[in-house]
């Protein structure tokens, strides 16, 4: 099925949404994040920002950062199983890094599976570039991961392109 990029909605997560972007993480991730979780960053973290990616009205991805002073730090992306291989990783990237330029972030980092070519792959193609390693990081099977980092390109973005 080929997605028509321009039906898609972005917006900020709100708490209803919790089930969905739960249900998401556990297809998506081997040690997925649970409601509270996403319960605490929607009401006690001042500095996390998520979104949604929403096509027909039913959610299909989301993002997640950390925006502190003027760095801003991915805390999760993900895109339903069926989506994937259609660019719309490359668009929630995007808007995520969008946001960051609006909420003043001038850098943007993450972390990643050392074993994770496809991500590592797109976001290279995003400007980030490898900076360290954080060994045993993931918890599930002692995993390093590889810490990179990207300069946002403020007017870029704010052009809407990438």
């Amino acid at each position: 099925m080929t997605i028509d990029m321009d039906r898609l909605v972005f917006r900020a997560m709100m708490l209803a949404d919790i089930d969905t972007i739960v249900e998401l993480e556990q297809e998506a991730f081997t040690t997925p994040w649970t409601a509270e979780a996403f319960t605490n960053e929607l009401l006690n973290n001042m500095f996390a920002r998520y979104m949604v990616m929403e096509l027909g009205g039913a959610i299909i991805g989301y993002a997640g950062m950390w925006v502190i002073m003027d760095e801003a730090h991915v805390t999760n992306i993900a895109v339903r199983a069926e989506y994937r291989g259609q660019g719309l990783g490359r668009r929630l990237l995007h808007e995520l890094q969008r946001t960051a330029v609006f909420f003043g972030s001038a850098k943007m980092t993450l972390e990643v599976r050392v074993s994770n070519e496809v991500a590592q792959g797109l976001y290279r193609k995003f400007g980030f570039e490898p900076a360290g390693i954080r060994p045993g990081y993931y918890s599930d099977n002692n995993e390093d991961a590889l810490i990179m980092w990207a300069e946002l390109d403020t007017t870029q973005l704010e052009a809407g392109e990438q």
